[in-house]
């Protein structure tokens, strides 16, 4: 919905923050925050409630071109900072969101849903990319290399590329900026960074932060709008020379087609459908634990979510038992209120795409054993639900589940699990779990995968490469590999000779 903008707010939970310069409204360009031409805005809603929170700029093409005027003008300036002074500002917008935990989870609840516990974790997650790559920007040095000539010195170095177009989805409003904004940054280059409409407001608030950190107009921009505009002015751009995805499968392959003609570098964190397999020889309340942690995290709204579950046949009468039994006890409810586990959905397709999945599941031969339909908490709210004996080739075990909906089913011999596992185009995560170290080493080089987790869930952070395999992306983001997309290698061959 667009509409001429208007400085207004309507949500009581806005007189919750303690600083009420962080819920912006306007995008931030060249170091100015601006309105869409023509007053043009579009409107973020609770999901929880569908209360309005607030109207937010809605910048056109020409306007997106400007914010990469501002990023190119900004450049060299920026490449030019010693790693040193980048540094010090990045930490400083590192401390800066520490210190606004409260308010950036409060915004993030408000306009994504997931439960504040979980909005807390996620500012601290955001933060400590910032506080990663300001430290390994220092350390983005030059390789001496071996010379093969005579009276010749060889050096290669690692160069800022350029300016960067930054796209991130309503999952994770905070911690996708960050992850990709503090490599590019840290690297030398500047930022163009493109919000989804869904959840814009922590984008901008995380904005009015680095502006209070120090980071020189134009390096760091926020363009809020239609997607379809923005994302398409960023990759014709030939100026944006790097662009950075996080999104579903199809989108990316899009942007990859729109960026070829400029042949930009590309960073893709695609879709995912994450096996966890479950062995006899596991604990099985253990297993059923990592199982929740694993597939309703972000209320099963994550691309790491466990979307099918394999348990080995001897186990998985209790399994199933187990499973469900905590299924049952998940808090279904808005974000805001005391205990809740899963909040809402993002949008209306969600629950649809859910009711499609148990539906086509059940037809199949699937059992229910828990949920299966729309929470009486409100229109985007689905019962956190388990599925058991679901066939291979039923949709959910084919899609991406982007919902609290588990799908359970049995398995006999490792080698099989494996082939199931591996039959996808995705390749994101894969969970194993299993006391037997032997397996363990022979699951982790069999499965193909970006990144096996063995026996526990939370594998991310600021030191580890995050990305798949296949047709869940290209590049890493996290870890000094986060880094090599954002940089050019430049060879210097000096001569020695008297």
């Amino acid at each position: 919905m667009t509409a001429v903008f208007a400085r207004t707010t309507f949500h009581d939970a806005l007189n919750h923050l303690n600083d009420r310069q962080l819920l912006r409204e306007l995008a931030y360009v060249g170091g100015r925050w601006v309105a869409g031409r023509d007053g043009k805005a579009f409107e973020v809603q609770d999901p929880a409630t569908g209360a309005t929170l607030s109207w937010v700029a809605s910048l056109d093409a020409t306007q997106t071109s400007e914010a990469v005027d501002a990023a190119a003008g900004a450049f060299l300036a920026w490449r030019s900072t010693l790693p040193q002074a980048r540094a010090a500002i990045l930490r400083k917008w590192y401390e800066l969101m520490l210190a606004a935990k409260e308010d950036l989870a409060l915004l993030m609840t408000l306009e994504q849903g997931k439960p504040l516990a979980e909005s807390r974790g996620e500012i601290d997650y955001a933060a400590s990319f910032i506080e990663w790559y300001a430290e390994e920007g220092k350390r983005l040095n030059a390789e001496s290399v071996t010379s093969h000539l005579p009276g010749a010195e060889m050096i290669v170095r690692r160069e800022a590329l350029g300016v960067v177009g930054i796209v991130t989805p309503w999952n994770f409003p905070s911690a996708m900026i960050t992850r990709k904004a503090a490599a590019a940054l840290a690297a030398g280059c500047t930022v163009v960074a493109h919000p989804s409409s869904e959840t814009p407001l922590s984008a901008l608030a995380l904005a009015g932060l680095g502006e209070r950190a120090g980071l020189p107009a134009g390096v760091f921009n926020v363009v809020t709008g239609d997607a379809a505009t923005i994302v398409g002015r960023l990759c014709e751009e030939p100026r944006v020379r790097a662009m950075s995805f996080t999104g579903s499968t199809e989108i990316g392959k899009l942007i990859a087609r729109q960026c070829a003609p400029t042949m930009k570098r590309l960073v893709m964190e695609l879709g995912g459908h994450a096996p966890l397999i479950v062995f006899a020889d596991a604990d099985v309340e253990k297993a059923a634990d990592i199982a929740i942690a694993a597939k309703f995290a972000t209320s099963g709204q994550d691309c790491l979510a466990a979307n099918r579950i394999y348990v080995e046949r001897p186990i998985i009468k209790a399994f199933n038992e187990a499973f469900a039994a905590r299924v049952s006890r998940l808090k279904v409810g808005a974000g805001l209120a005391q205990e809740t586990d899963i909040g809402p959905l993002m949008h209306e397709r969600a629950i649809a795409k859910l009711e499609e999945q148990v539906t086509d599941a059940l037809k199949r031969g699937a059992k229910l054993a828990i949920g299966g339909k729309r929470h009486v908490a409100g229109p985007l709210f689905f019962q956190p639900t388990v599925l058991t004996d679901v066939p291979d080739d039923a949709l959910i075990m084919r899609e991406e589940t982007f919902g609290p909906v588990a799908a359970v089913t049995v398995f006999d011999r490792e080698d099989e699990v494996i082939t199931r596992a591996n039959d996808t185009e995705y390749g994101l995560v894969a969970y194993v779990v299993t006391e037997n170290g032997a397996r363990q080493l022979r699951l982790a080089r069999a499965l193909e995968y970006g990144m096996v987790a063995i026996n526990r869930v939370k594998i991310t952070g600021g030191p580890i490469p995050f990305g798949g395999w296949k047709q869940s992306g290209l590049a890493r983001e996290g870890s000094r590999h986060g880094m090599e997309a954002f940089t050019e290698l430049k060879y210097l061959c000096i001569d020695t000779a008297a």
